[in-house]
């Protein structure tokens, strides 16, 4: 059988502007339907908002702030145990924390409607890096919900 194409780490290009690998993983994330340079505009169009609203400040490091605050460092997962299932908490991986950290930012800037995605995700970016909005609080509430049930983590073997 022929060998398949994957999208791995050794395949992802680093984005033409910054050259940082985490903004063109993030473009492949946002990108709907194949339209990459759809999503490539919307990035970078956020990202020249956060340089007029920030200009103290990189717009680069504002995306890559928002996104290390978004990462989750434990969740729960169910665990069948005698018939009753318990949510244990357990610690994530990196590449998982990542992904989660992007896919909340990413359904927070969507979730915010009547405005272009671009504006939304800048607004997301600016909130995350300063530990405020939507994906951030999806991470407390993970966080917590881990927290509520570390009487489990015994079952995590």
């Amino acid at each position: 059988m022929a060998k398949r194409f994957t999208a791995s780490v050794s395949q992802l290009k680093p984005d033409p502007r910054f050259n940082s690998i985490l903004a063109s993983k993030f473009v492949n994330c946002l990108m709907l339907d194949g339209k990459k340079s759809t999503a490539q505009r919307a990035f970078y169009d956020a990202l020249e908002i956060i340089k007029q609203r920030m200009p103290e400040e990189s717009e680069i490091e504002v995306f890559e702030r928002a996104l290390e605050n978004c990462k989750p460092y434990i969740e729960v997962k169910s665990k069948r145990v005698g018939g009753a299932t318990y949510q244990v908490p357990t610690p994530v991986k990196p590449k998982r924390q990542q992904t989660l950290a992007i896919r909340w930012v990413l359904a927070a800037a969507r979730g915010r409607k009547g405005r272009p995605i671009a504006q939304s995700l800048a607004e997301e970016f600016m909130s995350a890096s300063r530990r405020e909005g939507t994906a951030m609080t999806t991470r407390e509430n993970v966080h917590r919900m881990a927290d509520a049930n570390k009487a489990f983590a015994h079952f995590a073997w």
